[in-house]
């Protein structure tokens, strides 16, 4: 993950570049890094969810953009594990074809939206070395694919040094406004209450936080779970604000993954394939499968016990729904080995939630409450782990 870290900072200054035209979806292409790692950019004017056509083998990566374009065929040299790229226009999508200068294979895609002054969405394709980085013609053969997601076990918490990893994900954005009451969006709520519970964790100095968003930006659903995926996210907490039939009904909830929302990952994870393998080639599908439904169920077990510490939480700061917590097949919540919660903050069509969800004070009050459910679900994680 350093590595990686250090390795995004050069590639904004090095590299390649190539442009499309600016309402195509591809703007321009940029490569960095060495013969250990390099990384490739994809700067789009839309969120997309990319399919990973060939991983390295044969020497090639091949990645298809759906509803992507761009002006002309566009190619370039190479940097790096890069030895040359083309990009390929077919019927709808757009592929970018990558010869590889030596063994190596894709360690991750992720999609960054629009955020801390960028005003584009990033696809990001990094590639790691196979063999002896410092001989170029010492190439091994990729690694047999995983079948799937190793278990995710409840000690995972405690295992990862340094600071916990929290995904917030400010609900709707951009030209997609949510719900809406009287004078206040719902987009607009959840970004507000997203800086304030960043802020809140920050502050103990155990958490990075990790935003969907930061800014008035619409982001896809399936792309906010592959950022939580891509971040290797210890917890996942959406906010939102619900919108009733009437403006008589109030109150917070929380939701987690229904037993449906769960039989739904397998089929996404099939179609998008999620920053894993969408089949499992060289591999027992079955045993794939068994140990995603354990993953899941471990997962779903551990989403339930955070929602009901958030619902103890947050009770003393706002009205509770009778049925606090419930379960729904979600987008957001699919994300198999992440724990997940969406958090409804209240009513924003009920005058009463509305005006307390527009009001600062109450939601940095609400955002410290759900931040001390952070702190305790941890500690509570921790403590079960050391037995």
């Amino acid at each position: 993950m350093a590595a990686l870290a250090c390795l995004s900072l050069t590639v904004l200054g090095v590299g390649g570049a190539a442009r499309g035209s600016s309402n195509s979806g591809l703007l321009k292409v940029r490569l960095g890094g060495d013969q250990t790692e390099t990384r490739i950019v994809l700067d789009l004017d839309r969120s997309v969810t990319g399919k990973l056509m060939a991983d390295g083998s044969g020497g090639k990566v091949v990645v298809a953009l759906p509803r992507i374009d761009t002006a002309s065929d566009l190619s370039g040299g190479g940097q790096g594990l890069v030895r040359r790229w083309n990009l390929e226009r077919g019927p709808g999508a757009l592929k970018l074809n990558i010869d590889l200068a030596r063994g190596a294979e894709v360690k991750r895609r992720f999609l960054l939206p629009p955020g801390d002054g960028v005003q584009t969405y990033r696809y990001v394709i990094d590639l790691k070395a196979l063999g002896d980085p410092t001989n170029p013609s010492v190439a091994v053969a990729p690694a047999r694919p995983r079948a799937a997601l190793a278990p995710v076990l409840p000690t995972r918490a405690a295992e990862r040094r340094g600071p916990r990893v929290v995904v917030i994900d400010a609900g709707h954005g951009g030209r997609d406004p949510g719900a809406q009451g009287r004078s206040a969006s719902e987009k607009d709520i959840t970004l507000a209450a997203a800086l304030a519970l960043k802020a809140r964790l920050e502050r103990t100095g155990r958490y990075r936080v990790v935003l969907t968003r930061a800014t008035d930006a619409y982001v896809g659903l399936e792309s906010r779970v592959q950022i939580a995926r891509s971040a290797d996210a210890d917890l996942f907490i959406s906010l939102h604000a619900d919108s009733g039939p009437t403006t008589e009904t109030r109150g917070a909830s929380v939701y987690t993954l229904s037993e449906r929302g769960e039989s739904r990952v397998t089929k996404v994870l099939r179609k998008d394939d999620w920053l894993m393998p969408a089949s499992f080639p060289g591999a027992d599908r079955t045993v794939g499968e068994i140990i995603l439904d354990l993953t899941q169920r471990s997962t779903r077990n551990r989403s339930a016990e955070f929602a009901q510490v958030l619902l103890e939480n947050i009770a003393d700061e706002t009205t509770l729904l009778r049925r606090s917590h419930r379960d729904a097949n979600l987008m957001v919540l699919l994300a198999p080995d992440v724990p997940a919660v969406l958090l409804e903050m209240g009513f924003i069509n009920n005058p009463d939630d509305e005006r307390q969800l527009s009001d600062s004070a109450h939601r940095k009050r609400l955002m410290n409450a759900v931040g001390d459910a952070v702190d305790a679900w941890f500690a509570r994680q921790a403590k079960v782990a050391g037995r």
